[in-house]
């Protein structure tokens, strides 16, 4: 009897089991996407609502226009940001969260949020260690 058969039918086979620790699990490929700096930046500045490319640009200060573009691309890809073009003259471009963006960047907002207030602790420990090194 293979595995198959003796597996209750309830359960996803393995392959359907998503597992961010697994090599090529798709969750694992997008926590990737979202974890990179510019990412994590651009979901929280569009969990404030919809943004032009530019506007956008000048919220996560220190993107360049080229990484801006291939992040929204990629956040795009893995379904959490839409691109709209409005048509006007001249034509626009807009940025926007989906639910499931939406979702995601809440969670970021939490970590932000956490990071943030923990500043004073994370300067004192940064210059802690500094400390320590410089005088090894």
């Amino acid at each position: 009897m293979s595995m198959q058969e003796g597996a209750d039918a309830s359960e996803p086979s393995a392959e359907f089991v998503a597992d961010v620790f697994a090599r090529n699990c798709t969750s694992r490929a997008v926590f990737d996407d979202v974890t990179s700096k510019w990412s994590s930046l651009a979901l929280l500045a569009l969990l404030d609502g919809t943004y032009r490319f530019n506007a956008l640009r000048r919220r996560v200060d220190g993107v360049s226009e080229k990484m801006l573009s291939q992040t929204l691309r990629t956040l795009e890809r893995d379904g959490l940001v839409v691109r709209e073009v409005v048509d006007v003259i001249p034509a626009r471009v807009e940025y926007e969260l989906t639910a499931l963006g939406s979702r995601v960047a809440a969670r970021l907002r939490a970590l932000a949020d956490l990071l943030q207030d923990a500043a004073p602790e994370l300067d004192a420990a940064r210059t802690a260690r500094d400390e320590c090194t410089t005088r090894a």
